[in-house]
């Protein structure tokens, strides 16, 4: 105890007294990603046949456009600004996949027939019928840079590469030996593309290169039957899923495994692009890799920093997901036929209310007033309206936050500390019955060198008889002994004469004699224990 009295002298402290040993306690503020994330309020599509393998976004989506579902035997169309039913498009057997041409015009749709169908998205009218693959096509997909062109693949292991007008094969590549389940196109290459298969691996093929078809540009091995593969922006990573796995490839580096996030419970059987700060245009937009699976999860994985940003539940398996070119709408498809639509409400900026204002001058209404007086409302930097805004007024993105620290409660023991009061602050604790506060509160009377001259100010009818009670409790608890056991000394020395002239104080005298003794006799069979042990150790590490 001599030697803990040797820290130097503290000053009152403006915080709280806090126990070593205490765990911090978990934050539960959400990130501004989470927060973002989490905007999207969701509406559940009900009452639909089966589950949906597939949803799709009209490339030329805002929020007046629409996305494609598909549903059983038919594709369904619905409002991405209200979640209804547009139209249904009738095939003749389950569909499994569906894609829109780039400029949204028409829609393929694959069925477990074999057939590919294509559709124009206004009409809803057959334009073609693609026939050759001999077992269920699982995905068919558009290049994003060509109209005339499809890419498919099935249960026949076969892909092909279609000429729609012509409806024939231009190419067949045969590489996969397991079921072809899912497909990409390169963003950057019309004739680039991606197919993921049962078979564990992902290939890469290219219609320009001259090898009849036979052999990939590419193959990786996911370790797992690929439920999704997908191009990232630049064209030059993929992401792949399967399994309760997402990874990362790289093209540069001749495939070469880049991350692997494992943070799903059950299959991943759905990737998807999402993006941040659209409104700010594409140098502003952050990508992120969106994922969902059968455990029910949606995950937000930051490819840039390599990390989970967020995540949410769903009360179902999912198997599809999609978002919004512009990035506000979010369709997440079930396998009990449910769809979890989700619209994110964007609030207007001052350029979106001042372009809104010209529209309004240039179209005449009300002779331009309305406009005008919402450009009056618009509170722009560097004015006298924008320097008198008032606390309530929301930040703006290039504005400086200043933040409030919040106002630290202190307890009555913290309070006394402060106002140097050293005994009145070791009762107030003692008298809490709270272990860890009252050797916190200990250890800093230590730092401050007033912790024996407050033991020897304790009054001995209750004072003195509460440090021995928390004594006789808690000196013998292995993570507290180191300073209790040494006061215990102090105290038993310094009050003898005190604790002689008191019953009730003889009493936790023998009480603590007896945890002490206690203790030792633990120890002991513990030593005994350890020397029987320890040769057989030293025995059986020989071996």
């Amino acid at each position: 105890m001599a030697q803990t009295e040797q820290t130097t002298t503290a000053i009152s402290t403006t915080f709280k007294v806090k126990p070593k040993l205490q765990s911090k306690p978990r934050n539960p503020s959400k990130t501004l990603e989470s927060k973002y994330w989490s905007s999207f309020k969701s509406t559940r599509i009900e009452n639909l046949v089966s589950s949906i393998p597939s949803i799709e976004f009209s490339p030329k989506s805002t929020g007046r456009g629409v996305f494609a579902a598909a549903n059983s035997a038919s594709l369904t169309f619905f409002s991405a600004q209200d979640f209804s039913t547009v139209s249904t498009i009738s095939c003749s057997d389950v569909v499994t996949s569906c894609s829109f041409r780039s400029d949204g015009a028409l829609i393929a749709a694959a069925d477990l027939t074999g057939q590919i169908r294509v559709f124009t998205t206004k009409s809803r009218t057959p334009l073609r019928r693609l026939r050759s693959h001999t077992r269920p096509v699982r995905f068919v997909q558009y290049p994003s840079l060509d109209k005339l062109h499809l890419v498919s693949g099935g249960d026949d292991a076969i892909v092909k590469y279609w000429d729609v007008g012509a409806e024939a094969v231009l190419h067949n590549f045969q590489g996969h030996k397991d079921y072809v389940r899912c497909g990409d196109c390169s963003p950057v290459d019309a004739g680039t593309f991606l197919t993921g298969s049962y078979d564990h691996t992902v290939k890469l093929w290219d219609v320009k290169a001259d090898n009849n078809g036979k052999k990939p540009v590419l193959e990786v091995n996911h370790g797992k039957p690929v439920e999704d593969v997908m191009f990232l922006p630049s064209g030059l990573m993929f992401a792949t899923a399967g399994g309760n796995s997402v990874k990362l490839w790289d093209l540069t580096g001749g495939g070469r495994l880049v991350h692997s996030m494992e943070s799903h419970n059950k299959t991943v059987t759905s990737l998807c692009l999402g993006v941040i700060g659209k409104e700010g245009g594409e140098e502003a937009s952050q990508y992120r890799i969106l994922s969902v699976g059968l455990d029910g999860y949606m995950k937000v994985f930051d490819y840039a920093k390599m990390k989970i940003t967020h995540s949410m539940r769903f009360p179902a398996p999912l198997i599809s997901i999609a978002i919004s070119p512009d990035g506000n709408t979010r369709a997440i498809g079930t396998s009990n036929g449910s769809i979890f639509a989700g619209k994110r409400k964007v609030k207007k900026d001052d350029d979106d209310m001042e372009q809104d204002a010209e529209y309004g001058v240039l179209k005449g209404l009300g002779n331009g007033e309305e406009a005008q007086r919402r450009l009056q409302r618009v509170v722009r930097p560097g004015s006298f309206r924008y320097f008198q805004r008032g606390q309530g007024e929301k930040a703006k993105e290039g504005d400086y936050l200043v933040a409030r620290g919040k106002k630290v409660k202190l307890a009555e023991h913290d309070k006394l500390l402060k106002k140097f009061r050293h005994k009145e602050a070791l009762v107030a604790v003692l008298g809490k019955k709270d272990p860890e506060n009252v050797v916190a509160v200990m250890e800093e009377l230590v730092a401050r060198r007033k912790l024996i001259k407050c033991v020897m100010n304790l009054e001995v009818e209750g004072e003195l008889g509460l440090l021995m009670g928390f004594l006789h409790k808690y000196a013998t608890v292995p993570r507290h002994s180191r300073l209790l056991m040494g006061l215990t000394r102090k105290v038993l020395e310094l009050r003898a004469d005190d604790i002689r002239a008191s019953e009730g104080l003889k009493l936790c005298v023998r009480n603590l004699k007896r945890s002490v003794d206690e203790e030792i006799r633990i120890q002991q069979s513990l030593q005994e224990m350890q020397g029987i042990i320890s040769p057989l150790l030293r025995i059986a590490s020989r071996r």
